[in-house]
């Protein structure tokens, strides 16, 4: 007969320290599981400001096909009739119905959602927590930001929520998001900030917040609450190869949104700043170049007749590093950056020129359609949040143009128009063995042969060699070297002359203004080595 074990008793880690520290024999004792704190109290306060958007529109059905023929006199001859009414001209109109989310910002009925919610929508309406329904007005949109405010007239005042400081956010920080993902209204859900800052290519104002609380198709347009119930995100957009929450979420933060809901409630519309600049990306290359160390703010390539600063402070070559009291690390924060100031005020900006920075006064104009437009055309622009590629002006401020890059939107090198009369005589294969051009002297009758506007002035790119630095960089015939290393070249010689002197001080490459036969300018880094 086999002895009986002794029973063994596992203790929690630091219960057994203790109990071998006084020798005593400890007894199990049942472990409770214990989760994360609960979040239900939270959210029972903030349901009833969280609605549903329900959108219809009509939509007009395309033919597919010709319409069967029947028989005149044929029995089946009402039922097709009937069956295809409205076929012909045109085609039926359906009713085409969509769902979103929203929440209240005002007890008297202001609303905020995604523009994609209810964009081309005939009919809004919004439905609340206890089921009641109320018909919805649009207030005002914004296409570039994706967001929109609704009113409604409520019979008694609303519940609401307040917008929080989305600057305050740090990544690792528990949020909650409510919202009506696949139409399932009321749905909670907690997470924690991913990440902030994020570009996704949305808009010329991209500065989203990631989160992997769970967002899902229906969501659009709902908030996104830090954990004293203040709105710190608008819900917009996931990432999902499915359809469905993979923890890749993104929130409009409201140190955006918040000042555009303000200015639809007010205007019915957006008011951006606008700088009228172009801008393009400061490389690590233009940063060795004018030894400012690591590559930070947006380079000014371009200013706009007529715009802001067209007779200074800021010139063509200058760096900002800071607008109004806000860092700039890249040329989308000047994007949006100047959208979000103030119009018509006295702002300070801090620039990088020659080397040693200085702060200049600016004041904004106010950005317009068409500057926006303006400013797509030109991948370096203007510091309009519209477009990216430049500048911090609102709409079209730095957004709305693209990044700018050394390279030019076609790699390819252009044909060389015929050669003017003596052009031979004046062309300068002295800089061949640098960067790999050839140049000549801008005279009048190459500038004809190159179709280059009046006011273009520099020396005239004539030749590219292929597989050369200057072709990796972009550079092409007909193209004039405006400066170099901020300094006005006229001839070929002194192009020569002043990257041999780069080199020789040690600079890996040499920092040049470019233009283009329109004048439209940018700064390119070429390598010396």
């Amino acid at each position: 007969m086999k002895p009986a074990r002794t029973p063994r008793v596992i203790l929690p880690a630091l219960l057994l320290g203790t109990a071998l520290a006084v020798g005593a024999v400890g007894t199990a004792s049942p472990v409770m599981a214990q989760g994360p704190d609960s979040v239900a109290d939270l959210a029972s306060g903030l349901l009833g400001a969280v609605v549903n958007i329900s959108t219809s529109q009509s939509v007009a059905e395309e033919g597919e096909g010709p319409l069967p023929q029947v028989p005149e006199g044929s029995p089946f001859q009402e039922l097709f009739e009937d069956f295809y009414k409205n076929r012909e001209g045109g085609g039926a109109n359906n009713r085409v119905n969509s769902l979103g989310s929203g929440f209240v910002i005002d007890p008297t009925g202001f609303i905020v959602t995604n523009n994609h919610v209810i964009e081309n929508a005939d009919d809004i309406e919004v439905i609340f927590s206890d089921g009641s329904k109320l018909k919805a007005k649009l207030i005002g949109t914004d296409t570039k930001t994706d967001l929109s405010v609704l009113k409604v007239e409520p019979p008694q005042p609303l519940t609401s929520v307040k917008f929080g400081d989305s600057t305050k956010m740090r990544i690792g920080d528990w949020v909650m998001a409510i919202g009506n993902p696949f139409g399932l209204g009321g749905s909670v859900t907690v997470g924690i900030i991913s990440a902030s800052g994020r570009n996704i290519n949305a808009g010329p104002y991209d500065n989203f917040i990631q989160t992997d609380a769970a967002i899902n198709k229906g969501n659009s347009g709902g908030p996104l609450f830090n954990m004293n119930g203040e709105v710190i995100g608008i819900n917009t957009a996931i990432i999902s190869p499915s359809g469905g929450s993979i923890g890749i979420g993104f929130a409009v933060p409201t140190e955006l949104a918040q000042n555009i809901v303000k200015q639809l409630i007010e205007f019915g519309e957006t008011r951006r700043g606008w700088l009228g600049v172009r801008i393009q990306p400061v490389s690590d290359e233009v940063a060795e170049s004018l030894k400012i160390g690591r590559a930070r703010g947006a380079l000014i390539s371009g200013i706009v007749e007529g715009g802001p600063v067209a007779n200074g402070p800021i010139q063509v070559g200058d760096i900002v590093t800071s607008f109004n009291g806000r860092p700039i690390a890249e040329t989308r924060d000047l994007t949006r950056i100047v959208a979000e100031s103030p119009i018509g005020e006295p702002l300070d900006v801090v620039i990088l020129r020659d080397g040693k920075e200085q702060t200049v006064k600016v004041t904004l104009g106010r950005l317009e359609d068409d500057e926006v437009a303006s400013n797509e055309t030109d991948p370096e622009t203007t510091v309009e949040p519209g477009e990216e590629g430049t500048a911090p002006d609102g709409d079209q401020q730095a957004p709305a143009n693209p990044p700018a890059t050394d390279e030019t939107p076609d790699g390819g090198q252009q044909a060389e128009p015929p050669a003017a009369d003596g052009q031979a005589e004046q062309s300068a294969p002295v800089t061949e063995g640098l960067i790999g051009v050839e140049l000549t002297a801008l005279t009048d009758a190459n500038r004809q042969s190159f179709s280059i506007a009046e006011g273009v002035e520099g020396v005239l790119i004539t030749r590219v060699l292929p597989g050369s630095k200057a072709e990796g960089k972009g550079l092409k015939v007909g193209e004039v070297i405006v400066e170099v290393a901020q300094e006005f070249m006229k001839t070929p010689q002194q192009v020569a002359e002043k990257l041999t002197s780069i080199k020789g001080e040690g600079r890996r490459s040499g920092y040049l203004m470019i233009a283009d036969k329109d004048g439209n300018l940018r700064l390119v880094a070429v390598p010396l080595e």
